[in-house]
């Protein structure tokens, strides 16, 4: 079964991409059977070290970190997945019609993209946030709103090129629509490329959520979420498990999402997948 992967994903850093996020995914689905105590629970000694009874040790208020770090996951991934996903289908919808379109519909979208991209990520990420009030909710629509020009900007790129190509003109001869037109001929042809972008902006966007968590922006006590829970960690520095742990939990999901990434883009681009398969041979 293996033997019939592409070369691409037979490396070491494919195969471990691929067990560490099937092994989050399971935890994400499984957390309340994985997990041994309530996250939420505050019964146990406060900041005991790792041990027997709690894996990851205790919390400054007694909580069980491992089965905190569980819930995280169910909470810091799916919503990870959510933005991308939206920024995908925003960003690529506007780019495709920027690129389709041109004239005033790819100056205005593309003047308001460059406005996105004038400021620092963070920094308009955290105005954001902020503006809205700080809460979870307002995190996410915080990051959508500065990832979704990325998109735009691969998108319109790739439509460029591919709107005057001899197939594309051909349907428009026999009569597609305009919208027929992208739905067929163009966006297939640009999934590939937009993939890949997605896969690696993955650990991108759980970084930048995370981070406005840790900064107050985000999640808020007592919600088990990873970056909250590296910042409730500032305040028992010297208690290394309470945010060593969840900043491990991040690093692995970023880490095996960015091996996915590149290794879906070696699959894709068939310069490099041919490469590959030269070396394996």
């Amino acid at each position: 079964m293996i033997h019939r992967l592409p070369e691409a994903w037979r490396r070491p850093l494919a195969v471990t991409g691929l067990v560490v996020t099937v092994a989050w995914l399971i935890v994400v689905i499984a957390a309340p059977v994985l997990a041994p105590y309530d996250p939420l629970a505050q019964k146990f000694p406060r900041l005991s070290p790792p041990g027997g009874a709690h894996w990851f040790g205790t919390d400054d208020l007694g909580r069980d970190v491992f089965s905190r770090v569980l819930y995280g996951a169910r909470l810091s991934i799916p919503l990870t997945l959510l933005l991308v996903t939206l920024s995908v289908v925003i960003g690529g919808l506007l780019g495709a019609c920027a690129g389709y379109f041109g004239r005033w519909v790819d100056e205005t979208i593309m003047r308001v993209a460059d406005l996105v991209f004038a400021f620092p990520t963070v920094i308009l990420a955290m105005a954001v946030a902020a503006s809205l009030g700080a809460s979870l909710r307002n995190a996410v629509l915080a990051v959508l709103v500065v990832s979704w020009p990325a998109y735009a900007r691969v998108t319109r790129g790739l439509v460029l090129g591919i709107r005057t190509r001899e197939f594309v003109l051909s349907g428009r001869l026999l009569g597609f629509s305009v919208w027929r037109s992208l739905r067929t001929d163009v966006l297939p042809n640009v999934t590939g490329p937009i993939l890949v972008l997605a896969t690696l902006d993955i650990g991108t966007q759980l970084l930048l959520l995370s981070g406005l968590s840790f900064l107050g922006l985000g999640a808020k006590p007592p919600t088990a979420e990873w970056g909250a829970m590296v910042a409730s960690a500032t305040q028992v520095f010297d208690k290394w498990w309470v945010g060593v742990f969840p900043g491990l939990a991040i690093l692995t999901v970023v880490m095996a999402f960015n091996f996915l990434g590149d290794t879906m883009r070696d699959a894709l681009d068939p310069r490099t997948a041919r490469a590959i398969k030269e070396r394996a041979l």
